[in-house]
């Protein structure tokens, strides 16, 4: 049998929490139920916090249990390997992977690996774009001022974008109904469609048509609305005849 090897630990709030102090719930209470499943004698077992007991469990400790508070400080928590009680309350702890975790390096330091490297494809992802995508990525992710902007200003937002947010950058740019979406902002920003009430309703703008055309549904994206609009049966007679006009405008 390989010896178990025992170390220091350390644990810390999860969501980049670091209050100056936060006292984690130390015992089994009705207010703080701390129970674990024991899949062995199909049981839940409450918990207890006692330094001077060999056991994290209640029903194993004896009547001289010495209740301590658990506190982390700054976000940490710091445990000895001497204090293998601890270790194992917090193993068990409820609230282990939802209110704290144990610092893993190999761990974490995957995760910035990925992270690093998912920057770093949307980066370079972002500087092959030709000039026509480029355009068309930015009025997307950036919205109606890409037309008064120049390429060199263009370049360097998406770069940025692509760097603080890889993962919705390749979104977009894989998106099989980007070109459509842009086309649809092109509508937009040429006035042959409009927005009112609060960004709502889109209302055709074209010189014998003022009429509505749908309502956005509340949380969504107006420009993706229309697009999917213009992808079905009913918009695609409507997509080509604002398609025309777009058409005569850039001429």
């Amino acid at each position: 049998m390989k010896k178990e090897k025992y170390t220091v630990k350390t644990y810390r709030l999860k969501h980049n929490r670091k209050p100056l102090s936060y006292m984690l719930a130390s015992r089994h209470s009705k207010r703080s139920p701390l129970l674990h499943f024991d899949e062995e004698n199909g049981i839940n077992k409450p918990l207890r916090y006692a330094r001077n007991q060999k056991s994290p469990f209640e029903d194993e400790q004896d009547g001289n249990a010495i209740l301590e508070p658990v506190v982390f400080e700054e976000g940490m928590l710091v445990v000895q390997k001497e204090n293998q009680v601890l270790q194992k309350f917090l193993h068990y702890h409820p609230q282990n992977g939802q209110v704290f975790e144990e610092v893993n390096k190999e761990v974490d330091a995957s995760q910035d690996l990925e992270r690093v490297e998912r920057e770093l494809d949307a980066q370079i992802a972002a500087k092959q774009l030709s000039t026509e995508r480029l355009i068309m990525v930015s009025r997307v992710l950036i919205g109606g001022n890409v037309d008064r902007m120049t390429i060199p200003e263009l370049k360097r937002d998406i770069l940025l974008y692509a760097k603080h947010e890889p993962q919705d950058f390749m979104d977009i740019l894989n998106d099989p109904m980007l070109d459509l979406q842009d086309t649809v902002y092109q509508l937009f920003d040429s006035q042959l469609l409009s927005l009112r009430n609060q960004n709502r309703d889109v209302y055709f703008n074209l010189p014998k048509n003022k009429k509505k055309l749908l309502t956005v549904p509340f949380g969504e994206e107006y420009s993706y609305i229309v697009a999917s609009y213009m992808q079905s049966d009913e918009g695609i007679e409507t997509f080509k005849l604002l398609k025309k006009y777009l058409n005569k405008e850039s001429k």
